[in-house]
């Protein structure tokens, strides 16, 4: 058994995590926004939105797969806060909610490269 020689310190450690710790509630609602990205198609959806706002014909093109799967994560996309739409005449224009959605994006892609 193994004891600390600093427990003093790794209780102020353990209190200052406990103290910062988000409400339940929000750690619940980040854990469904994550979930809600997780899913390949829907982030390679996200992926495309960078650009800019596009219909759902362009995001199959750019994503693959068929119009119907696509319109679907979308929902779901648009349903958790991520995705956004707006209508253009007969069009629907779908993009990122907001620039925190990028921001996670442009993090995570950094991250694949820290450990290189």
């Amino acid at each position: 058994m193994t004891v600390c020689t600093h427990e003093e310190e790794h209780k102020l450690a353990s209190e200052r995590a406990k103290a910062n710790m988000p409400r339940e509630e929000d750690v619940a609602r980040v854990a469904s926004t994550f979930k809600s990205i997780s899913e390949p198609c829907r982030l390679k959806i996200l992926f495309a939105l960078r650009q800019g706002e596009l219909c759902v014909l362009h995001i199959v093109e750019a994503v693959g797969g068929t119009q119907s799967a696509v319109s679907h994560q979308l929902r779901l996309l648009k349903a958790s806060g991520v995705v956004k739409a707006r209508r253009d005449g007969q069009n629907i224009l779908y993009s990122l909610d907001d620039e925190h959605v990028l921001a996670v994006l442009e993090l995570a892609c950094a991250h694949l490269h820290c450990h290189i």
